[in-house]
């Protein structure tokens, strides 16, 4: 059995090595000549972490984690904390911890667990047709492959989607930007093993510890679509947005270097039940493009490489079969995710001004039990509990 997978990213590279682990052959096809991870960091969450362990990370992955023991919340304006508490129960019921990784890194582990030569760079796939002997995909600069199955991991603009669906599913604008890049750690702004985040007007600053004594950083700002910016105004934007904001945050606009900062105006898609047609799965941002305000983005696509290489390895009724068992193992699980980290990016940027404004409220009394409890039942859901 030989599988086709389109794309060289987070969700591709994880479902290459569960395959390969599986004994099915794999091939990888990657769009670009050279990748470069799109945003600075990504949280891995326990569910991602027992995703990598079980492909063979167990010990790289520790080695590019930050240490974050902790989670607090501050005003805005003046710097004071809200609320802080341990991530120790969350680690102790979980049975993993956190790992803030950079993105660069992580592509980088990635690329060397399954094999930087094994990938086919430049190849941008712009169709797939379904035969007897199985799939062909077909790319930009006139060539093809052949397999016996096809997993689209090309990403939120996927070009198999809609081959897929049968429709092209338009991306919605969650009505907010980000700013993120990584900055030397400074304890000055936020103790270098705790998650620290900033709130006020429905926006918000966060950092969090990255391994090479680094923050991972973000900004969010509820913004209209299109706005001409861009990373000669970013410095002198964010001191705008964040004007009167606490001492940390004026210090950490200070810091960063716009150079290497990204300006993201964050999107989702609506949840489709279809992520299979015959021999072609979707996987990843492909399947199930989500807004990253509950850090489940890459953890969602390190779950469905699992899954997918469970049911064909374990399911013996043909591929079409196993495929249809993975979109039933994994279609509600990611709807139920995209869909609340879109109820979360509601209430943090101020939709409803009245209901952020209760939220702020409420971290003044959080205990960190109730944050905790939903972060659990996030995590939780994945397939190793």
């Amino acid at each position: 059995m030989k599988a086709l997978i389109m794309g060289a990213g987070i969700g591709g590279l994880c479902t290459a090595i569960a395959l390969r682990r599986c004994g099915i052959e794999t091939a990888v096809f990657e769009a670009v000549k050279e990748i470069k991870p799109v945003g600075a960091a990504i949280s891995i969450w326990p569910n991602g972490v027992k995703c990598l362990n079980y492909l063979g990370m167990k010990e790289p992955l520790r080695a590019l984690g930050g240490n974050m023991e902790s989670m607090a919340y501050h005003d805005a304006f003046s710097g004071a904390p809200l609320t802080q508490f341990s991530l120790a129960p969350l680690v102790a019921e979980a049975g993993e911890r956190p790992y803030p990784v950079a993105r660069a890194e992580l592509q980088a582990m990635l690329l060397e667990s399954y094999g930087r030569e094994q990938v086919q760079f430049g190849k941008r796939a712009i169709g797939v047709e379904q035969h007897d002997r199985g799939v062909t995909a077909f790319f930009n600069d006139g060539s093809e492959a052949q397999g016996d199955l096809l997993i689209a991991c090309d990403g939120t603009h996927s070009a198999i989607r809609p081959w897929v669906l049968g429709e092209t599913v338009p991306r919605r604008y969650a009505g907010y930007v980000n700013w993120n890049g990584l900055v030397t750690l400074d304890e000055s702004i936020a103790p270098a093993s705790q998650w620290t985040t900033f709130v006020g007007e429905g926006k918000r600053v966060s950092l969090m510890p990255v391994a090479g004594n680094r923050f991972y950083f973000f900004f969010d700002v509820p913004l209209p679509l299109g706005l001409a910016e861009d990373r000669d105004t970013l410095r002198a934007d964010l001191q705008r947005y964040f004007h009167g904001w606490a001492a940390p945050v004026q210090r950490l606009i200070s810091q960063i270097d716009p150079a290497t900062t990204n300006r993201v105006e964050i999107h989702d898609i609506e949840p489709f039940p279809q992520l299979v047609k015959g021999r072609v799965a979707l996987l990843g941002d492909a399947a199930h493009s989500t807004t990253p305000d509950i850090g489940q983005g890459g953890c969602a696509a390190m779950e469905d490489a699992v899954v997918l290489a469970h049911c064909l390895q374990t399911h013996s009724l043909g591929i079409e079969d196993a495929l249809l068992r993975y979109q039933a193992s994994r279609a509600e699980r990611v709807k139920e995710l995209v869909l609340k980290a879109r109820k979360r990016c509601d209430i943090t940027h101020g939709k409803e001004i009245g209901v952020t404004q209760q939220w702020y409220q409420e971290l003044k009394s959080e205990t960190g039990e109730r944050v905790l409890r939903g972060m659990l039942d996030t995590i939780q859901g994945g397939p190793f509990g």
